[in-house]
């Protein structure tokens, strides 16, 4: 019997053994589940609190060059990237014909070119679908170069963040609007670009360099690393509760292929009005009055928590009104929270739900999208 494939290990690998991590195979990627010095809990409270470093090298990025790179990238997402200004980028996804959804992504617009994040699992998913549109477009001006394993990518999240980088950075990252990025240089060597954005829910920046500069970045940015210290590493186990608490789909839970855009609430990043793959079926979503379910949160009463693919029915033990896409009891509310599609009929704010919690009927509730912000109040 064969071997498996050795796992892909980021940059800042010896990093996170020297902070004790305990690592685990995220996507075919060896990475930090949680730092045993501190765990899952104690990471999300401290993000919440002050900041955290987040190693998200695992994620795909691809630079997308040539005159028609534009033209050729609004035919495949969902929004129209021609209203993009260099400097900014735009959430968006990637479709299938029939409106499933392939992935979602962050496209950036530079100068002369465009870069796309996307999901670690998806990445072979999402460079084919380029490479095949490529080839089915004879004499098509663009060039495509996966740039996953030559570069890292770090998250820098928290409400002390901004503060913290704009003593670290050349140029400060406060000065950077949401959504828009710079591109900086370190002592005239290291090139490298800091995005203000992030998925826990907190402010902050997500900064992309070459391989060969990781390890001087990571301690630089990360040189106090003690349990007192502002800035710690945090791992994938609070980056998920985090994106809970933000209400922040992920893929292979709220979005897949059987799973369409509007009807897991992003109709703010599709436009209907430019033709895309997929917009045949979404259009047709649209026209019929909008999707038979819907993308809600919920929150669990008791001690355990909900988990994906646990079902949700109507009050008294009735019928199969939805199912669970991610769920976990909230660090920052002290509550059960769950994400979940049910039938649009029953999505309103204030609905009482069942969920059958490994035969226990369980009561929720469905409330309002995301369950945590720096700007709700509870």
């Amino acid at each position: 019997m064969a071997n498996p494939p050795a796992l892909l290990r980021t940059p800042f690998y010896e990093y996170h053994n020297q902070q004790n991590a305990r690592m685990v195979d995220f996507a075919g990627w060896e990475m930090p589940l949680l730092y045993k010095d501190f765990g899952i809990i104690p990471e999300h409270e401290h993000t919440r609190a002050k900041a955290s470093i987040f190693d998200v090298s695992h994620m795909g990025r691809m630079r997308i060059s040539g005159d028609e790179a534009t033209t050729f990238l609004n035919r495949l997402v969902t929004r129209n990237l021609t209203k993009a200004q260099v400097g900014q980028s735009v959430y968006s996804l990637m479709c299938r014909a029939d409106g499933g959804i392939l992935d979602d992504l962050i496209l950036s617009r530079f100068d002369h070119h465009w870069l796309i994040v996307c999901n670690a699992g998806n990445r072979a998913t999402v460079l084919g679908t380029l490479q095949t549109a490529v080839a089915q477009t004879k004499g098509l001006k663009v060039k495509i170069q996966d740039e996953t394993l030559s570069t890292a990518m770090v998250a820098i999240q928290g409400p002390k963040a901004m503060e913290l980088l704009d003593e670290l950075l050349p140029d400060p990252a406060s000065d950077l609007k949401r959504y828009h990025f710079s591109v900086q240089r370190y002592m005239m060597m290291i090139q490298f670009t800091v995005f203000r954005s992030g998925y826990t829910g907190e402010d902050g920046v997500e900064i992309i360099l070459g391989n060969s500069a990781a390890g001087m970045a990571m301690k630089f940015l990360a040189s106090d690393s003690g349990p007192h210290a502002v800035l710690r590493p945090a791992g994938l186990g609070a980056r998920d509760t985090l994106r809970m608490e933000a209400g922040m789909p992920l893929y292979g839970h709220e979005l897949t292929v059987e799973t369409d855009p509007l009807s897991a609430g992003l109709n703010w990043a599709v436009d209907l009005e430019k033709d895309f793959v997929g917009v045949e079926a979404l259009r047709r979503i649209a026209a019929a009055g909008g999707p038979k379910r819907k993308l809600v949160g919920l929150f669990v009463e008791g001690p355990k928590s909900a988990r994906q693919g646990m079902e949700l029915r109507a009050g008294g033990g009735g019928a199969v009104v939805g199912i669970v896409t991610s769920g976990t009891t909230s660090p920052t509310l002290k509550r059960g929270i769950a994400m979940a599609y049910v039938d649009t009929q029953l999505s309103s704010v204030g609905t009482k739900l069942e969920v059958d919690l490994r035969g226990s009927a369980v009561p929720a509730e469905v409330t309002k999208l995301p369950f945590f912000s720096r700007t709700r109040k509870t």
